[in-house]
């Protein structure tokens, strides 16, 4: 993993004929360091990354909220059929995410919202796999926690948000990190449902360096790299909550 990454850093400090060289060259001879302002100039990439922004940020706000309820049912709620529907709903995880691109671009399109905010970030509003890892995380709180609040008269409501949340941040943390590298790699997604420039991603902003006869390799590694550090960044700072709630979740009280 770590000798792609390290290319991909050499190619981007390269001129386009350094790297047609052979024998192939890992150490540029000169740091072309004027690559990654001219990757960001040849392509509007300052709206790609708003537009990437604003559908990473939705994403995380919205399965934070929606996930959360929906673990809080399972984890906490007692109803009928609970634990059989949560199985059913953990058997969608064996779908194929490409069997639901013709059905979601469907709906995308019969809304009218093509090459909108909307058609980018509302099919990931939501995931299965965030309700399991909050529910499993939940499962761990203590419920003499729970019953206090009760006695003093929380409802269902005042005990998920005061007390229930609080106590789950590395699993927030860890489902927040999640959905936002997902949305913020996501490709195929954005180039279904949008064909306009000004509603590009990040991630088509990189492809858009190749083409049918030639790919500029310098540049679009340059993008690459750039695109890149807002994961790296998210990740560093979010490290420890991230790898506690993975430790956690799973574990019962």
């Amino acid at each position: 993993m770590l000798l792609p990454f390290l290319w991909m850093i050499s190619t981007s400090l390269m001129s386009e004929l350094e790297v047609y060289q052979f024998p192939p060259k890992f150490v540029p001879a000169a740091a072309k360091w004027m690559n990654f302002m001219e990757a960001m100039t040849l392509q509007p990439f300052g709206r790609y990354f708003l537009n990437t922004l604003v559908v990473a940020c939705a994403s995380v706000i919205g399965q934070l909220v929606f996930c959360s309820m929906a673990a809080y049912a399972f984890a906490r709620l007692r109803f009928s059929w609970r634990d059989r529907i949560f199985g059913v709903y953990l058997a969608t995880m064996m779908i194929p995410a490409i069997v639901t691109i013709i059905p979601a671009f469907l709906l995308i399109n019969k809304f009218g919202w093509m090459n909108t905010y909307w058609a980018l970030f509302t099919p990931t509003l939501s995931s299965v796999w965030g309700i399991f890892l909050l529910r499993q995380f939940f499962q761990t709180i203590p419920r003499d926690l729970e019953d206090a609040a009760r006695i003093d008269g929380a409802s269902e409501l005042t005990i998920f948000w005061r007390v229930v949340l609080p106590l789950s941040r590395p699993a927030l943390a860890t489902l927040a990190i999640f959905a936002f590298m997902g949305s913020w790699k996501d490709f195929l997604w954005p180039l279904i449902v949008t064909n306009r420039m000004d509603m590009r991603t990040v991630e088509l902003g990189i492809a858009s360096f190749s083409s049918v006869y030639q790919t500029d390799w310098p540049h679009q590694m340059a993008a690459a790299v750039m695109v890149m550090l807002p994961i790296i960044l998210v990740f560093f700072f979010a490290q420890k909550y991230f790898v506690r709630g993975i430790t956690m979740t799973g574990m019962k009280g």
